[in-house]
């Protein structure tokens, strides 16, 4: 005896897997690292190829997972295999500058000293120097966007929270 809950679903009008996926939205993934001194000063690197400081990180690669982005961003740019901590900021970005819309990850890096600055082995013609900032610093150096994303990361430290946000701004 069957029962109406498991009779067989008919799969007219159902689109095949490939063509469903192939029409979902795409959306580009980044994953930055947040370093700290303990004045809580945040670490930011000068690359070679654009004039704005930035956060050690980058672009999440195909069948890679945002940590794994960050971890090998990180160990590429500044030479450091220092494990991540937490996720603190989750940001959702618009399209913006002929770039489509987005997800980018920040992490915990935790806290470093000058000492571990100095010893940073930097990816060769990709970044040029390494030093901490204070936010007020930080502010002047990066795109307003990383700058707002950093306030919600710091946030997310003192609290100890993963903060959610739009364009850089804090939702949740």
């Amino acid at each position: 005896m069957t029962t109406s809950n498991s009779a067989p679903r008919s799969t007219a009008g159902v689109l095949p897997v490939e063509q469903y996926v192939a029409g979902l939205a795409r959306k580009r993934m980044a994953a930055g690292v947040l370093f700290r001194d303990s004045a809580n000063r945040v670490l930011l690197v000068r690359p070679s190829y654009k004039p704005n400081f930035e956060i050690p990180g980058g672009a999440v690669e195909e069948d890679e997972s945002p940590w794994a982005a960050a971890q090998r961003e990180v160990r590429e740019e500044i030479g450091s295999d220092q494990p991540l901590e937490r996720i603190l900021v989750v940001d959702y970005v618009r399209p913006q500058d002929s770039r489509p819309e987005g997800v980018i990850f920040v992490f915990d890096g935790g806290l470093l000293t000058d000492n571990d600055v100095a010893a940073m082995k930097f990816a060769e013609s990709e970044i040029l120097s390494a030093d901490f900032h204070t936010m007020e610093q930080a502010r002047t150096r990066v795109k307003p966007l990383l700058a707002d994303r950093l306030e919600a990361a710091l946030d997310a430290v003192r609290l100890g929270v993963t903060v959610l946000c739009e364009q850089g701004r804090r939702i949740a």
